[in-house]
């Protein structure tokens, strides 16, 4: 019988439960039996693979290794991740540093395949890195099959972090990163309030706005400063706040039940 995370309410009120509980809630999930199958797997086998070729040939290894990165819906795509991996990621002219979702090149910079200095699978500390990223994330797609906001408020302030770790980004460029990582940015966006239409307009208008409505929202625009402990838990909150407003406007209730509701959560 698989494990289920528990989530009793919506939004705050929920996110508060979800945070108390997460260590038990988290290790009774872990000890899943196909959890803990591809963690062992990985474990015994990934020093020993020193080719994208031998990674996307086994199935095991490809679960941990993608969903460590949040890629776990390309794991049939077996030719696209072996380019992925292959590729030299100090090449800007290299397939991975052609998308604009960076999370291809986080897992190519990770298992070093397509780089000068080979891979990296026989590290000391490696296959820890990536096995506990793979057991957090895989928690977060369970809770987000319970309430998909959890998802992204769970993952939230780590992958706003090591976007502003980045050294070769200036502030503009963590915005586009921003905008091209699909959870972080649904996460502004609602946090901000931003409209369903906003990804359409233009995209330097975009990111202005962005700026603009963070100045606004949490006195500054500049990402190091919003993904610091004091400040990312901010954005989750008026994140899942005003997501909880909105869900409850779709069904009707007036202004004052949604305040209502609000501070009885």
């Amino acid at each position: 019988m698989s494990f289920v995370p528990v989530v009793p309410l919506p939004g705050p009120a929920g996110w508060a439960f979800l945070q108390r509980t997460r260590d038990t809630q988290q290790t009774a999930f872990e000890a899943q039996p196909r959890i803990q199958r591809n963690i062992s797997e990985f474990e015994k086998r990934i020093a020993s693979i020193t080719s994208a070729e031998d990674l996307v040939g086994n199935r095991n290894l490809m679960e941990v290794a993608l969903g460590a990165f949040g890629l776990d819906g390309d794991i049939n795509n077996r030719f696209l991740i072996e380019k992925v991996l292959s590729s030299d990621t100090q090449d800007r002219t290299s397939l991975v540093n052609r998308f604009a979702d960076k999370r291809y090149l986080s897992l190519s910079r990770a298992f070093g395949f397509g780089d000068a200095g080979g891979a990296r699978t026989g590290d000391d500390g490696f296959a820890r890195r990536i096995v506990d990223a793979y057991r957090n994330r895989q928690f977060e797609i369970a809770a987000g099959e319970v309430d998909p906001d959890m998802r992204l408020a769970l993952g939230f302030s780590r992958d706003l972090a090591e976007i502003a770790s980045r050294p070769s980004l200036s502030n503009d460029g963590m915005w586009f990163t921003i905008m091209s990582n699909p959870p972080v940015r649904k996460v502004f966006e609602s946090a901000l309030g931003l409209p369903k239409s906003f990804a359409a307009i233009d995209l330097d208008q975009q990111i202005g706005e962005f700026k603009s409505r963070s100045r606004q929202a949490f006195g500054t625009d500049d990402v190091k400063a919003l993904s610091a402990s004091d400040r990312s838990p901010e954005i989750v909150d008026k994140f899942l706040v005003r997501s909880q407003i909105d869900a409850i406007s779709t069904v009707g209730f007036s202004s004052a039940s949604i305040a209502l509701a609000l501070l009885q959560s």
